[in-house]
């Protein structure tokens, strides 16, 4: 992988309606383990700091000989097929990557084919569902396979990430697909007394590390375990050549004889993403050590290089806060500047600790939150677990403000209740809600 190359996250991902609770109401309890897992997948694919998820789905309209790529500036879904209409959503395409992609494959002989006024098929719908539920905020680019051969697929993954490496920015791959079809005679294809060999040879390649093996399963074993969504992982096979393997399978379970697989193949690239916490670092440790101040780098790259709002974080290894300053509208002209100030403050300044000493600083660990922009809430629309909260006085002259995902907080009502306390409003003041989510980048 090339130092410039920004492909942080890749991973298997389910599709199965049923998992969208909205969709499956009661019979949700059955694939828990699964949501579960998606919500550790999102949680990777946020903390990667990925800000366009590239989707390959196996239940795109297909073409022979072609690839294809929905290609509306607006991307549309919803569950109206599964008996929940009102259950959807919407999601900017990354135009400039999707262009990107076209132009690397066209190099090496693919054509995708551009699909216009088509809403999202389930199996693109159902993975982004889970990623914006619990979180995540960016672009899209939508695809699906084709009939061209196992190795053309895999040469196209090869595209993705070329296309990538030169985009400039942070970008995750998903791969949706479920495994077998037929694991119990109750299922849906029929049962084959094989097709559990099917599921068992890819859960084996991610547990060893080596997805290789996966390319080279027998056509006949797929067939026969009616299987959804092996192009989609030789795509993403692809894409991680010459990456660094991360292999983790995050879930597996077959509930209703079908095969539901969370796995990641790769987090290549969070070399990148360690910059933050690790500029926080080194700005306490620099004033601490020698009283000077660190210097933001010259040409910072990517999400560094732009003007953000950003928290920085201080913890001794044991879990205890040592420290934490942060800032709600940018102050600096890049996120570097803005995390070097936080960090400095969070070590020095922070009224409730002494300053930071020296002999401290190997017991250290250092996370940044990197605040997106701020919406009006009302106290139903708060999720601790996925939205920070700032709450104002009606003259909104003070203003108390809470991270998201913060041990012991489990509801909005606590939460709102502790950032008012911060504020220094009354409990009985009325008061204004916003929510806002957050970049989490941890040493």
């Amino acid at each position: 992988m090339s130092k410039n190359s920004f492909l942080v996250f890749t991973g298997i991902a389910p599709h199965p309606p049923i998992m969208v609770p909205e969709v499956g109401g009661k019979s949700i309890a059955e694939v828990q383990k699964s949501i579960d897992g998606m919500a550790e997948f999102a949680r990777r694919v946020i903390e990667s700091g990925a800000e366009t998820v590239v989707l390959i789905s196996p239940h795109a309209p297909l073409e022979a000989d072609a690839f294809v790529a929905y290609s509306d500036t607006t991307l549309r879904a919803d569950f109206a097929k599964f008996r929940a209409p009102e259950t959807g959503y919407s999601v900017p395409t990354d135009e400039g990557l999707l262009s990107q992609i076209e132009d690397k494959a066209s190099a090496e002989g693919f054509e995708i084919r551009r699909l216009r006024g088509a809403g999202l098929d389930h199996g693109s719908s159902v993975p982004l569902y889970f990623l914006l539920k619990n979180g995540w905020q960016g672009n899209v680019v939508a695809l699906g396979y084709s009939y061209l051969s196992n190795e053309d697929h895999v040469r196209f993954g090869s595209c993705i990430r070329h296309a990538i490496d030169g985009a400039g920015r942070r970008v995750a791959l998903v791969a949706s697909g479920d495994l077998s079809h037929r694991l119990r005679p109750d299922a849906p294809a029929g049962f084959n007394s094989n097709a559990h060999r099917f599921d068992e040879a890819v859960i084996s390649a991610i547990k060893k590390n080596d997805p290789t093996p996966i390319e080279k399963i027998d056509p006949n074993l797929r067939r026969l375990a009616g299987e959804c969504g092996y192009r989609s992982m030789l795509v993403a096979i692809g894409a991680t050549k010459e990456l660094s393997l991360q292999c983790e399978l995050i879930n597996y379970e077959a509930p209703f004889g079908v095969g539901y697989m969370v796995a990641q193949l790769s987090a290549a690239g969070n070399e990148v993403l360690s910059e933050l916490p690790a500029l926080a670092r080194q700005a306490v440790e620099q004033l601490t050590n020698t009283g000077t101040q660190l210097k933001a780098p010259a040409h910072p790259v990517g999400l560094l290089a732009t003007p953000a709002p950003c928290f920085v974080s201080l913890k001794t290894k044991d879990g205890e806060l040592r420290g934490c300053i942060g800032t709600l509208e940018a102050t600096k002209d890049t996120l570097a500047e803005e995390i070097i100030a936080n960090a400095i403050g969070a070590a020095q300044h922070d009224p409730r600790f002494e300053p930071v000493k020296a002999d401290e600083l190997s017991n250290l660990k250092y996370s940044v939150d990197v605040l997106l922009p701020s919406e009006p809430a009302k106290i139903e629309d708060l999720d601790p677990k996925v939205y920070g909260v700032i709450v104002e006085d009606m003259r909104a002259k003070r203003r108390g403000l809470l991270l998201p995902d913060i041990p012991g907080v489990r509801s909005a009502d606590e939460q709102v209740r502790i950032a008012t306390r911060k504020a220094g409003i009354g409990p009985d003041e009325p008061v204004t809600l916003s929510r806002f989510k957050v970049l989490r980048f941890r040493e």
